[in-house]
């Protein structure tokens, strides 16, 4: 009979430790000009026993991080992405670093370098989407094996609301949802994707003979441009758009992000748990579709004059549908799979559409 193993263990690393593998894995000279991934709060001779993923540093999470114990919050976004004159308390990004500072928790940003490195975001969205083999959408000035957004072919076509419906299943539920343009029976094979806000790319995208886009907060302009071109005159419809929730396209990172740092610090000895935060950062907290809209019928094409297609509804409304952030409707559940607690909204201010990337 075998006993457990009652060696003490090992030693924790120290913050100066973590970051030399977090440079490893996600290096920071992949990151794009505009942007401001790594270290915002934190000693480097203080050790790490304790680490928690999000894509946010929203007050939710960072409450989650000390209440939890946790040595070092590394976060997607950055807190401070644009430049500040103060961090005092009285302000929702100075209370924030306050209460990291006052509970010994380090605060790193993993941006648009966990983005473009191997196995990063867009990685997860594109094997979220059924890709196996990619290759950059965008490749890195510096590293043409790396850069911003994936693109690849799929084993086998489906029709786009197949794919719709694959992705909606892999992310954590939102009151955004998944957004499609496009026929639902178009197939597709080639697929790009850019997880975050990705309509900076469409040039990148067509170039890249995709036939499906997947990406994240889509603006109106962009977009309709991009399906007007796509039906235009000697165009094939392509490329289809597929919007979803710009936190949830980002979260599919953070498991595969996680887990990838607690081998790397394993290999170098050191235990360190790390965990994925379960709280909700997305800023939308339900939505309410048109009266008249047929959830059974989600696939069906939306055109026309808006609210003059539908069947004639009585005035009571009573056929309206309210959607939360979990998923929930009036008339039935779609959960997600993945507990994401209500938050706060997002601390840290995005900066306007750049040439460089997603946020």
């Amino acid at each position: 009979m075998s006993q457990q193993s009652t060696a003490p263990p090992g030693p924790a690393p120290t913050l100066s430790e973590v970051l030399e593998v977090v440079e490893a894995l996600w290096p920071l000279h992949l990151q794009e000009p505009w942007d401001a991934s790594g270290l915002v709060t934190g000693r480097p001779e203080q050790p790490v026993r304790r680490i928690l993923f999000a894509v946010d540093p929203v007050a939710d999470v960072v409450d989650e991080a000390v209440s939890t114990g946790t040595d070092l919050l590394l976060t997607h976004h950055p807190l401070l992405l644009r430049g500040v004159t103060s961090v005092a308390a009285d302000g929702f990004k100075g209370a924030a670093v306050h209460e990291l500072i006052e509970h010994r928790c380090a605060l790193l940003a993993c941006h648009t370098n966990a983005d473009s490195a191997p196995d990063g975001v867009s990685d997860a969205v594109a094997r979220a989407a059924g890709l196996t083999t990619t290759t950059p959408l965008a490749p890195h000035p510096a590293d043409p094996t790396v850069g911003i957004g994936r693109v690849g072919e799929l084993p086998e076509p489906v029709s786009l609301a197949q794919l719709a419906r694959r992705l909606a299943a892999a992310v954590p539920a939102t009151a955004h949802g998944v957004r499609v343009a496009g026929d639902p029976d178009t197939p597709v094979r080639r697929v790009a994707v850019c997880g975050g806000a990705g309509d900076s790319l469409f040039d990148e995208v067509r170039a890249s003979g995709a036939d499906v886009y997947v990406t994240a907060d889509l603006r109106h302009h962009p977009a309709s441009e991009a399906r007007e071109a796509a039906l235009g005159p000697g165009a094939d419809g392509t490329p289809c758009l597929v919007d979803l929730s710009h936190f949830a396209s980002e979260w599919l990172w953070l498991p595969v992000g996680a887990a990838a740092l607690r081998a790397a610090l394993a290999e170098r000895g050191h235990d360190v748990a790390v965990e994925v935060s379960v709280r909700r950062s997305d800023p939308w907290d339900f939505r309410v579709d048109h009266p008249a809209h047929d959830h059974g019928n989600a696939d069906r094409p939306a055109h026309g004059h808006a609210g003059l297609d539908h069947p004639v509804q009585d005035e009571s409304g009573q056929d309206e549908s309210v959607q939360d952030e979990s998923g929930h409707h009036e008339s039935g559940h779609h959960h997600s799979g993945h507990d994401h607690r209500p938050a706060g909204r997002p601390g840290h201010d995005r900066p306007g559409p750049t040439p460089g990337g997603p946020a």
